[in-house]
């Protein structure tokens, strides 16, 4: 019996091997396309200009402005409890809480106008809410006398004020995310009231300090290490032990000193304000609200990480409760949706001897003070008061 022979249409197997290659060379090409604009965003997140607002939050119009009050657009972020800044571009303003005797409507709120900083808040501005409530320097917007000074770092000089005070234990602050050295002042009339000398520190990156040498932030990976600096500048200069009081990523700079630092045994507590101590939880929110298609989040996400250092050989602060050796007080809240608050619970809970969570609700990143600034003050007088 005869053995048939199959024999392949080679223009067929051509075709399905061109178009085989065709597809590969597709998925191949579109996979270092997301790579690349997963890179991009990553950058984006991580290259934030110092005091511009975060992304992400909400724009609000002025509809009117004078005697004390000024009218916006109503929204869950013009009705927040507190005091704030508002800026936009040449702009800067205070704000008070929401005016209960003035009337209000259905689309707008009135709030209480503490002072226009510079600028002028005409009807149809834009503008954004910020916990920066202070612009200019301690002397221009407190009326405090300060130094301005240069603390030498691994980068070159680190400007920085200096309001001095009577005792030997000082407080370094460290301003965080879409913030500067601006941001800190919201504390220093309350520190000065307690005759504690102020540090406020600019790290590499702000306005006048040096770039990081890939121009990125690392969400204080690296910073900490200008943070130690001001440190050796304090001890230097007169101070017995130091306090340090960051917020966001300076909260996460301050840990970060105070598990590395060969001076760590000078560090007599620490002040946190909602700290980034879940990395990529933050970057997570940082790329999403560069309004990155959610496809590439994870490419962005990953890229970040390795831009910013945070590999997975890399703990952040804080991983090691069992490490901590001296007081802490942390102001959080659930509402905190760029640092997650649920790191800070678990971190006083896993060390109720030391770590002292003051819960503040309905306040943004960076904002426990400006949601409560008499509550926020009060809990830092009762922790700083043994530590004098």
């Amino acid at each position: 019996m005869a053995r048939s022979r199959f024999r392949p249409d080679t223009g067929a197997v051509r075709t399905a091997t061109a178009t085989a290659a065709a597809l590969a060379t597709t998925l191949v090409g579109a996979g270092a396309a997301a790579v690349a604009a997963g890179r991009y965003a990553a950058d984006a997140a991580l290259r934030h200009e110092p005091g511009s607002p975060l992304p992400g939050g909400p724009r609000l119009t002025v509809h009117a402005a004078g005697s004390g009050r000024v009218t916006l657009t109503r929204s869950l972020a013009s009705l927040r409890p507190g005091t704030y800044g508002l800026t936009a571009p040449g702009v800067h303003a205070a704000v008070g809480p929401v005016l209960d005797g003035a009337a209000q409507h259905p689309d707008t709120v009135v709030r209480r106008l503490l002072a226009v900083t510079h600028g002028s808040l005409g009807p149809g501005a834009r503008v954004t809410l910020t916990p920066q409530v202070h612009a200019g320097n301690p002397r221009t917007a407190l009326g405090l006398d300060h130094a301005d000074v240069d603390v030498p770092g691994e980068l070159g000089a680190l400007p920085a004020w200096f309001v001095p005070g009577a005792r030997d234990t000082w407080v370094i602050t460290v301003h965080g995310l879409g913030a500067t050295r601006e941001h800190p002042m919201v504390v220093m009339p309350f520190l000065h009231g307690q005759r504690m000398p102020v540090l406020d520190l600019a790290y590499r990156g702000d306005l006048g300090a040096p770039v990081s040498p890939d121009g990125l932030g690392h969400l204080g990976e690296s910073e900490w290490r200008d943070v130690d600096a001001a440190i050796r500048y304090a001890l230097r200069y007169g101070a017995r032990r130091v306090v340090l009081h960051g917020w966001s990523t300076g909260a996460a700079m301050a840990l970060h000193a105070a598990e590395r630092s060969a001076l760590a045994d000078r560090i007599s507590g620490l002040v946190l304000d909602s700290p980034v101590l879940d990395w990529h939880t933050t970057l997570r929110a940082l790329v999403a609200a560069r309004r990155t298609p959610a496809p590439l989040v994870p490419f962005a996400v990953r890229a970040a990480d390795a831009g910013a250092g945070l590999g997975a050989d890399h703990r952040p602060p804080g991983a090691d409760p069992g490490a901590l050796r001296i007081p802490v007080l942390i102001y959080h809240g659930p509402d905190d949706t760029l640092a997650p608050w649920e790191p800070s619970r678990r971190l006083a809970a896993a060390r109720p001897d030391l770590v002292t969570l003051r819960t503040v609700r309905e306040a943004p990143h960076g904002a426990m003070w400006n949601a409560d600034p008499a509550g926020y003050e009060e809990a830092l007088r009762r922790f700083l008061t043994p530590l004098m």
